[in-house]
């Protein structure tokens, strides 16, 4: 079985994106912050957290990451990171419209999985095999591979700033339970590794 994890920023009130999120705005009005420790003087004391997040065999992401497009698509959107993605890995896209892969360079290929993210997750396991496949976002992807059961790692990048609303996850999501595996501290965010606790104390092994 693959091992799935999921590395959302997340503000100190709970969100991962602002709201209003448009082709000026990709993050919501706020949510880009939540990623300034990937630039400038904090890119590399937080380097080995930046690798690890694109280091996986697939990846799953909702259409609202993919994209501000909404009903039929635009077919010259390919994206928000350019010409190269930073995946090099196929990237399964949860959508509601049938859309043919796109090869970018580099190796990323964005495939459109129009019946569900069980299905996301049985192709992208078909290319991951018992690797790792990374749940990438936004917050209603994150909230449903959490509500199966299927992430095991959340790694989460607390970042010191209160965006007030937007795209949170674990909405609705009562009962999780997680260990702390890991934190780290550097000067723009806290990262913190969790993994999902499968039984309860007390609980049979």
């Amino acid at each position: 079985m693959p091992y799935l994890t999921s590395d959302p920023a997340i503000s100190l009130d709970g969100f991962i994106a602002g709201p209003d999120q448009d082709l000026e705005h990709p993050l919501g009005v706020g949510g880009a912050a939540l990623h300034d420790w990937h630039w400038g003087p904090a890119e590399e004391e937080n380097a080995a957290e930046a690798a690890a997040m694109v280091e996986a065999g697939a990846f799953i992401m909702g259409r609202n990451m993919f994209g501000p497009i909404r009903g039929e698509w635009n077919l010259d959107w390919k994206g928000w990171w350019g010409d190269e993605p930073p995946y090099h890995a196929p990237v399964f896209v949860l959508t509601h419209h049938e859309r043919d892969p796109i090869e970018m360079a580099g190796g990323t290929t964005f495939h459109f999985v129009t019946d569900g993210p069980e299905q996301a997750l049985r192709r992208a396991t078909e290319v991951a095999g018992d690797g790792r496949i990374s749940i990438c976002g936004g917050a209603s992807t994150i909230n449903q591979f959490l509500r199966a059961g299927h992430i095991d790692e959340l790694r989460l990048h607390v970042v010191p700033i209160v965006l007030g609303s937007g795209e949170t996850i674990f909405a609705d999501l009562k009962g999780l339970a997680f260990d702390v595996a890991s934190t780290r501290s550097t000067s723009m965010v806290t990262h913190m590794t969790l993994r999902r606790r499968r039984h309860e104390p007390g609980d049979s092994p």
